[in-house]
């Protein structure tokens, strides 16, 4: 391995993504993607058209943290990015925004409010109009994280980004915080969501005996993480259940 990016003016990166269709063609989103009071924030995105040697600032510099990069399959000169924009305050650099000329000009193709960021990206390989984006309507505090705004969701558009509709169909209805999203290649109809899911649930007999042995009444507690799945692009989803059981059973036993 050899470090290409060492005395890059950014000391974190949300991003790195390569050109399917040239592999000198590299792009790098600065600003890590977790929204930790430690958190480093980003200046914008920087392109290498020689596969690391020499990179060249493309803008967006106002973005702060970039989590995905996705790049055209047949063309290098469009690329999206997914922003989350400042973590401790309001701003409008968020959403999903795109150029259609290698980052020489920008278009933002998604946003919601100056609240709410585009968290992940993905993009139907087959029909690269087609993306899904996962938005999430946070801000960072001192002490705890203001989140599950309304605006939280997944979001598709089939024209390349001039528009897009908010994706329902047996997704959580109640406040979501962060969602992942993933693609499969093969049949780009199926999608994964984990979505982090805030509404509450009763506690469980052993959540009531930890309540009771702090002194406390038995609180609800948050559903947490869940994981969906869709077979038809996002009309309909289903909650993998016996996923959600495997992974709580591993929890369980450490």
């Amino acid at each position: 391995w050899q470090p290409v990016f060492e005395r890059g003016p950014a000391t974190t990166i949300g991003d790195v993504a390569i050109a399917p269709s040239n592999p000198n063609v590299v792009w790098i989103g600065t600003g890590e993607a977790n929204i930790f009071r430690s958190s480093q924030a980003g200046i914008g995105v920087y392109k290498s058209v020689d596969a690391g040697k020499t990179w060249q600032h493309m803008g967006l510099a106002g973005t702060y943290t970039i989590p995905r990069i996705l790049i055209h399959p047949a063309n290098p000169d469009i690329v999206y990015v997914a922003a989350m924009g400042r973590l401790w305050s309001e701003g409008e650099d968020r959403g999903v925004y795109k150029t259609t000329d290698g980052g020489r000009t920008w278009k933002r193709v998604l946003y919601l409010n100056d609240r709410t960021g585009a968290i992940d990206l993905v993009l139907n390989r087959r029909q690269p109009d087609t993306l899904y984006a996962a938005t999430y309507e946070v801000q960072r505090r001192p002490w705890r994280l203001i989140e599950s705004g309304a605006a939280s969701g997944i979001h598709k558009t089939t024209d390349g980004g001039k528009t897009w509709r908010k994706l329902a169909g047996g997704l959580p209805t109640g406040p979501l915080g962060r969602t992942g999203l993933d693609i499969y290649r093969r049949n780009p109809d199926i999608l994964y969501a984990v979505t982090e899911n805030l509404s509450k649930r009763p506690p469980t007999d052993e959540e009531v005996k930890r309540d009771r042995a702090r002194g406390t009444a038995p609180q609800d507690r948050n559903i947490g993480g869940e994981v969906y799945r869709t077979d038809d692009g996002g009309r309909t989803w289903r909650k993998m259940n016996a996923a959600i059981r495997g992974i709580k059973r591993r929890a369980d036993r450490g």
